[in-house]
């Protein structure tokens, strides 16, 4: 696949219009204030172009340098830049009120895996007809999966209810290695499954 180019828009040689420049050479020496005209014929005389890399400053700098090469070097940054950039993903994980003890730790472990690949988690108590009464219940679960969870994971968002659900946002904690294996309980030797939301079906 091409690797798509970045366009980085600079003045080069002639089409520089200041009537004064501040020079830079090629090994980073400060030659001083030259008009465009001398700056461009060292430039020329040296096989390399003459470039206006801060057009803001008093009086603009301009590089003696070779464009292709420069425009190259920009590009290969700015797409290093990209590859490193992290997509965070908002993952969700459901509880009900009355989840057992063998499921939590089953979906405890998905949400440890999401916080440690940097993604964002979602942690939802669903409640069902008269499940609405165990609210209580469900504020215990998300303490319970924040508290312990510390040590990989933050509460970005409390604990709120909102119709039929309640739900807090966890963020993975600044330190924490990225691509690090949840500890397997016995309750998460069974797999962890392939759901689009992060978790089994709820019970």
């Amino acid at each position: 696949m091409e690797e798509k180019r970045i366009s980085i828009k600079l003045r080069i040689n002639d089409r520089i219009r200041a009537r004064e420049i501040r020079v830079i050479d090629e090994n980073g020496v400060q030659m001083g204030i030259m008009s465009p005209d001398a700056a461009l014929e060292v430039a020329r005389q040296r096989g390399l172009d003459l470039v206006e890399v801060a057009p803001t400053s008093a009086p603009p700098v301009c590089r003696i340098l070779d464009y292709g090469k420069f425009i190259y070097e920009q590009n290969k940054k700015q797409q290093e830049a990209r590859k490193k950039a992290r997509h965070i993903h908002l993952k969700e994980v459901k509880f009900r009120p009355k989840t057992d003890e063998h499921d939590y730790e089953f979906k405890k472990n998905h949400i440890v895996r999401f916080l440690n690949h940097g993604d964002k988690v979602k942690v939802v108590i669903m409640f069902r007809g008269r499940e609405r009464q165990y609210l209580d219940r469900g504020r215990k679960i998300l303490d319970r999966v924040a508290k312990e969870l510390q040590e990989v994971g933050i509460v970005e968002s409390p604990p709120k209810y909102e119709g039929h659900f309640m739900s807090m946002i966890m963020s993975a904690k600044k330190g924490a290695t990225a691509g690090e294996k949840p500890a397997r309980t016995g309750a998460s030797r069974r797999g962890s499954g392939n759901s689009s939301s992060g978790a089994a079906a709820p019970r």
